[in-house]
């Protein structure tokens, strides 16, 4: 089938099986247009918790996957690709983690949301890079925080808080990859751009910043923006949803390298078969889900 005539069977079966299809800044451009809700990974637990769908088609990585079967477990959550993983989550496992929380008994635990439900479930709270420093200055008792498993994400929310913060040293490969000198001479190249990285970036890319965002904080500071130009240093589809949305701006991708693979496994043909045969459906095991439960819903009570 053509894209065209793929997307007009998505939406029969959308609606013949009450079916949401709940989307990533990350997936690719065709993608992005069947969603029904399209966004970073806050927007996409909250739309996933809300919902009076049915189906919840989830157009990500099996970590977004298993937030929404824990936060609606009476919903048939797909994962359109089963191989769509997240290297960083990947990073940490709970063995490590339990012996982490041995090494600081005192420590809460804050869990970033690219980590597997039962690292989620050994988890005192979570938290995406939206709303982090807000989660870590949100809690009682203890002073010191342990942050997994991204250490960027982690480094840069210790400069913005006076708790003591433990770090994790994993990282995102698709962040992590791009160099100083790519971003040195997008700069020069383009000297009236604005800056905008994703705090999954090293400290150095950091420091060469003008604005560190999570991809919802991209989306409404380009369009507030009087700023014709923009670097965009995340994944290099949150420049695909911009430009759509921002036709009178132009947006730089510093690095070809800027690209997830795991992100691009999905397809309007997966998406459709997903729908079509009910297929790769996630779940979590409810004692694993209970726990889990907790460390989202104390989140989204900080940022609602």
């Amino acid at each position: 089938m053509t894209n065209v005539e793929l997307i007009k069977e998505i939406n029969r079966l959308k609606a013949e099986k009450n079916a949401i299809i709940l989307v990533h800044n990350y997936q690719r451009g065709e993608v992005q247009q069947i969603a029904d809700y399209l966004g970073d990974s806050l927007g996409l637990s909250q739309q996933a918790a809300e919902s009076d769908a049915d189906v919840i088609v989830f157009c990500g990585v099996r970590f977004m996957a298993e937030s929404a079967a824990i936060l609606a477990p009476d919903k048939t959550v797909l994962l359109p690709e089963p191989d769509a993983g997240c290297p960083l989550a990947d990073t940490i496992s709970v063995e490590e983690l339990r012996k982490l929380k041995a090494e600081y008994p005192e420590a809460v635990v804050v869990c970033y949301v690219n980590t597997t439900a039962e690292v989620k479930a050994e988890s005192d709270i979570c938290c995406t890079s939206a709303n982090a420093t807000k989660v870590v200055d949100s809690l009682n008792g203890s002073k010191k925080a342990i942050l997994i498993p991204d250490y960027n994400l982690g480094h840069y929310i210790s400069t913005k808080t006076s708790r003591e913060c433990i770090l994790w040293p994993g990282n995102c490969p698709t962040h992590h990859r791009l160099t100083i000198e790519e971003l040195i001479k997008a700069k020069h190249d383009y000297p009236q751009a604005v800056v905008l990285s994703h705090p999954e970036c090293g400290a150095d890319i950091l420091a060469l910043t003008d604005e560190i965002l999570g991809t919802g904080g991209m989306v409404k500071f380009v369009a507030q923006s009087s700023s014709k130009q923009f670097i965009i240093v995340t994944e290099q589809d949150m420049a695909t949803r911009l430009e759509r949305e921002n036709p009178d701006k132009e947006f730089i991708i510093p690095s070809r390298k800027l690209i997830c693979p795991n992100m691009k496994l999905t397809t309007l043909e997966s998406v459709y078969e997903a729908l079509l045969y009910n297929q790769y459906k996630v779940t979590v095991d409810q004692p694993i889900r209970d726990k889990a439960y907790q460390a989202l819903a104390r989140m989204l009570a900080v940022t609602n």
